[in-house]
């Protein structure tokens, strides 16, 4: 239900404005706990998903619908440990068989809401556990809520057979979870065997953390233990915050055909729930006692899981750091090795001289770099096929180049991961090894080298285009002045040191003597910019794409940024309206007239009456 269905909903039950304004907070709060996410398995995070389940559970089936129907029936849900007798204890209060006893442990069926046929219209799907299917007939389906009219209940109250809170079947553990949160009233069953065990304890415990209304039916109790028992019992309920909790005893006894205790077994607690029934400002007394304790509890726990949810965020947030750092170093290392000579040496030096005409050249230049044009022009020996070579020798420096970096890119990121249990969850959950680079890499990047080899051609040609008659662009050809171009810009910082930094600066010189010749100086400035920087973008893009790998895996578990803070000022906006609702009304002050009245009305009220002579009081 969004918050404008609340209010409309709320406002067609004549819901006073303070509960609608109270239904519309919750909503909201709802809403903000259904889109927290807390997917990282970091410490606690288990314990606070299975917190936000039970309190979106509770809001939707319990504490919503109960503030939108105050006035609806009162809902005791018995619930308790396996054996405890929670069905013979309901149909002996009833007086008929309405659920069947579980005779097989653990007994799979769903739960029985038994009701006077007055009452039928508060338990539709749109009240109490929306999601169970209401059926009229008997069935083991746990997904069904077995409804069930019977003249014997009192109008006004409503008793449900809740699943074992201990049942060896998570399913049936969870249901009664669920209805016990959805109850009006807990009517908890237990009995001298099992009255010390853990799992009540830890219900209960929850009961009086949010001031739920409990009663406890000890059952099943021999008579001579009764005392002792109950006692004991007694004191445990009262260290444990549940001192005023009603306490019913039921001796152990025989049990009718019909599976029901004599009648004067549960005479004390049929009486009791009857008197509450009856009583309407008791009965309401006793729904407002667990919603205002469901609702402040909500509250409460929301703080709680909003912080696991800040974990969750500050997380994802050193995980993607970890990746991005791992990757932005990568693309800085082939930008710095793309750029500054790294690439003109081996395969690419020796082919590049082929095309120059040995090293002849590059041996001059390195100690008379102000060469002219024209003898550089004349030095080149260069063929096509030679230019080709060089283009060859380039495509497979830089696919190596990227490859090289890629793979560490990757193996840094996969290192920073498994140094924490999220990251480590996550890289055995990705489908594939993100400590490697992508299978499929080596292809994509050979593809990017020929694809900025092909831009840098049709660069020269366009840049050519009339120029193409001239003998100077004739003797080099696109291919040539295309490889010059590359060479400039694969030192295009000078950065190679020692004695590769001659031959580096010698081939980027002699590069963009060629170019100068044939496209004059500012040309070749041009050209050279805008080759560099779509190289440096098409490397950058190979290694993004790479980089999504582990981003889009922290992506695809949604966890916002906002979500705590939603969460926290939803619990805040609800702890303002409960504290609203506790403070007293003032009543507005009159206000006295200050200016002096005249006429015949303009008698001083105040003024002591006048007493005559006689004794009588004058008028």
């Amino acid at each position: 239900m969004t918050e404008p269905e609340a209010e409309q909903a709320a406002a067609g039950r004549r819901v006073p404005d303070a509960a609608t304004a109270m239904v519309t907070a919750l909503v909201r709060l709802r809403g903000a706990l259904q889109e927290a996410r807390l997917p990282l398995e970091l410490p606690g995070a288990e314990a606070q998903r299975v917190a936000r389940a039970e309190m979106v559970d509770q809001l939707e089936d319990y504490v919503i619908p109960r503030l939108m129907t105050l006035d609806a029936p009162l809902l005791a849900v018995v619930g308790g440990s396996t054996g405890a007798g929670k069905s013979t204890l309901v149909n002996s209060l009833v007086g008929t068989r309405v659920t069947t006893p579980g005779v097989l442990r653990p007994t799979t069926r769903s739960p029985v809401l038994v009701h006077h046929p007055d009452d039928a219209k508060w338990f539709g799907q749109d009240r109490l556990l929306p999601e169970l299917e209401r059926v009229t007939r008997q069935t083991n389906d746990p997904e069904a809520l077995q409804l069930v009219e019977s003249t014997a209940m009192t109008p006004g109250l409503a008793i449900l057979d809740a699943p074992d809170i201990d049942s060896v079947e998570e399913r049936n553990r969870v249901l009664a979870a669920q209805l016990l949160a959805a109850a009006d009233l807990w009517l908890f069953v237990t009995s001298a065997a099992r009255y010390a065990d853990q799992v009540p304890w830890d219900f209960l415990r929850k009961a009086a953390e949010r001031s739920a209304a409990v009663a406890i039916v000890l059952d099943r109790t021999p008579p001579e233990a009764v005392d002792t028992i109950s006692t004991h019992l007694a004191r445990m309920l009262a260290s444990r915050g549940l001192k005023d909790s009603p306490l019913f005893t039921v001796e152990e006894g025989p049990v009718s055909d019909m599976g029901l205790l004599p009648s004067g077994s549960v005479l004390e607690i049929r009486q009791w729930l009857q008197a509450l029934a009856d009583d309407q400002e008791a009965r309401a007394a006793v729904v407002q006692q667990t919603l205002d304790g469901a609702i402040r509890t909500l509250g409460r726990r929301t703080h709680t899981v909003a912080d696991a949810a800040t974990e969750q965020v500050d997380s994802v947030r050193r995980l993607r750091e970890d990746a991005n750092e791992a990757y932005d170093r990568a693309v800085k290392g082939v930008g710095e090795a793309s750029a500054d000579g790294t690439l003109l040496r081996g395969e690419v030096l020796a082919r590049w001289q082929e095309f120059v005409g040995t090293g002849e050249l590059l041996r001059s230049l390195e100690t008379r770099v102000g060469w002219i044009r024209d003898r550089v022009v004349n030095a080149v020996k260069g063929k096509p096929q030679q230019a080709e070579r060089v283009t060859v020798a380039v495509e497979s420096g830089l696919e190596t180049l990227i490859l090289e970096h890629a793979e560490a890119a990757a193996e840094r990121a996969e290192a920073s991961w498994r140094s924490t249990a999220a990251g480590q969850v996550l890289l055995r959950d990705a489908g594939e090894d993100l400590g490697r680079a992508s299978r499929d890499f080596r292809r994509r990047a050979e593809r990017a080298v020929r694809d900025w080899q092909d831009d840098v051609l049709e660069m020269v040609r366009t840049e050519g285009a009339e120029k193409r008659s001239t003998a100077r662009f004739l003797a080099f050809g696109v291919n040539g002045l295309s490889v010059a171009l590359m060479v400039v810009v694969f030192a295009h910082t000078a950065g190679v040191t020692g004695a590769e930094a001659g031959i580096a600066g010698g081939s980027a010189v002699l590069g963009q003597k060629l170019l100068e010749a044939v496209f004059g100086d500012q040309a070749v400035r041009s050209l050279a910019e805008r080759a560099r920087v779509r190289l440096e973008a098409s490397m950058s893009d190979l290694l993004d794409a790479e980089r999504r790998r582990y981003t889009d895996l922290l992506d695809s578990l949604e966890v916002s940024p906002e979500a705590p803070e939603r969460m926290r000022a939803a619990a805040r906006k609800v702890d303002d309206l409960r504290y609203a609702a506790t403070q007293p009304v003032t009543p507005p002050e009159v206000e006295l007239p200050t200016e002096p009245q005249t006429g015949p009305e303009a008698r001083p009220a105040l003024d002591p009456p006048q007493v005559s002579d006689d004794g009588d009081t004058a008028p």
